[in-house]
């Protein structure tokens, strides 16, 4: 029998990353985030897993029928279990963090630290707006996950980025973070990862690094590619056809999964599909959408400069020219700003002419169709769920990592 791991999630998001560890056995000890409705979001998740333990799954499918509140839901968890997420924020928030995660801990000990400090310090086209300052705390954001190595010795920890982190300020910021955590007694490494390669359908790079204790005899593992590869048409084939704004709680799905969706547990056994919602678009974006499905549909691409004058939306046509983008049977690559406008991400039939929905995002970054992105308020979270979903690591990509570092740790 494998032993059961454990770990704290920091910067936990949506909970992609902590997810893929879940599936391959570890045991989570807390998720730590600032964004409340991302926390609203962990809290549903670990009812979930709760609640799969202890075969009383039919209450959380209620929950996703819109049958029980989410104050309902919880009402059926430990408090213990919804205490694990800590809405708190890193740097600021570290005495009381450690204060609640000892709580949780009791006696024992910490294995493992994941997570993935907000990265658009680092990213080239987070760069940009951020040229005016000069001294962006985020970049520091290293220092804070340290200050939890330091206080928690686990043996190995998980950090995920984006590839600007190896290169940001002629590599310095990662050269400080190699030499801060070799100080703390770890070794580290690096590798650029790209999720297409471990199953997911779409081309996202991200820098994984990862760090082992000097005393025990590891190296980075080696995490096998997935020769299989799969297309949009795979994951969105069996969701129904919805209208621009629609914004009904549940949907049949439209027809049979198939095997990626059942192999992966994207499709994993409920007979509906939840949060298959979408924008409401004016009249002369949707001329644009209609336009950008002919282009593609004559295998082009729409560029902003081929907009007709008396259908442009923006004067710039010269940045930024791929605004308007169809997904493409080819692995789409999900980016943050989906939460802000769905223009790089439109669907294409034109019969529904739309931007994709929270649901068919959801799967381009593989997460199953039984997670639920909550937003503050208990409603249908729309932009909410955008946004955790954008920034998101998936968590197929996730789990191979964690299988391979349970196998490091089930070994030593």
């Amino acid at each position: 029998m494998s032993e059961k791991f454990t770990y704290i999630d920091l910067f936990a998001g949506a909970g992609g990353l902590s997810e893929g560890f879940i599936r391959a056995g570890f045991t989570p000890v807390a998720h730590v985030e600032y964004d409340k409705a991302a926390c609203y979001t962990l809290r549903t998740r670990v009812a979930f897993h709760f609640l799969r333990e202890t075969e009383n799954l039919n209450i959380y499918y209620e929950y996703l029928k819109g049958e029980k509140s989410r104050e309902k839901l919880y009402s059926f968890i430990p408090e213990n279990i919804l205490n694990s997420v800590i809405n708190a924020e890193i740097g600021k928030d570290n005495e009381k963090i450690f204060h609640s995660i000892d709580g949780l801990l009791g006696n024992e000990s910490v294995d493992l630290i994941i997570g993935g400090p907000p990265c658009q310090a680092y990213s080239i086209v987070g760069r940009a707006p951020l040229k005016h300052k000069k001294d962006d705390e985020r970049t520091r954001l290293y220092i804070q996950y340290g200050r939890f190595l330091k206080k928690y010795n686990p043996k190995m920890f998980v950090f995920e980025n984006v590839p600007g982190i190896l290169s940001a300020a002629d590599g310095h910021y990662y050269k400080n973070l190699q030499s801060y955590y070799k100080r703390l007694g770890y070794n580290v490494e690096a590798k650029l990862l790209n999720s297409y390669n471990y199953g997911v359908v779409q081309h996202r790079q991200r820098v994984i690094i990862i760090g082992w204790k000097k005393e025990l005899n590891f190296s980075y593992p080696d995490i096998p590619e997935i020769n299989d590869k799969y297309y949009r048409d795979t994951i969105f084939s069996d969701l129904p056809p919805i209208r621009p704004g629609e914004n009904k709680k549940i949907h049949k799905y439209y027809k049979e999964t198939n095997d990626y969706l059942s192999n992966n547990a994207i499709r994993n056994g409920i007979d509906f599909v939840s949060q298959h919602i979408s924008r409401p678009h004016n009249e002369k974006d949707l001329k644009i959408y209609k336009l950008a499905i002919d282009y593609l549909e004559q295998g082009e691409r729409l560029k902003n400069d081929k907009i007709p004058a008396e259908m442009r939306t923006q004067k710039n046509v010269s940045d930024f020219l791929d605004r308007f983008k169809v997904v493409s049977n080819e692995p789409h690559t999900m980016i943050a700003h989906i939460a802000k406008d769905g223009h790089h991400f439109i669907h294409p039939d034109k019969k529904q002419l739309r931007s994709i929905s929270v649901r068919e995002a959801a799967r381009i970054q593989s997460f199953p169709d039984d997670y639920y992105f909550e937003g503050v308020k208990e409603d249908q979270p729309r932009t909410a769920a955008f946004r955790q979903i954008g920034n998101a690591v998936p968590p197929l990509m996730a789990e191979k990592i964690a299988e391979q570092i349970n196998k490091i740790l089930n070994n030593a």
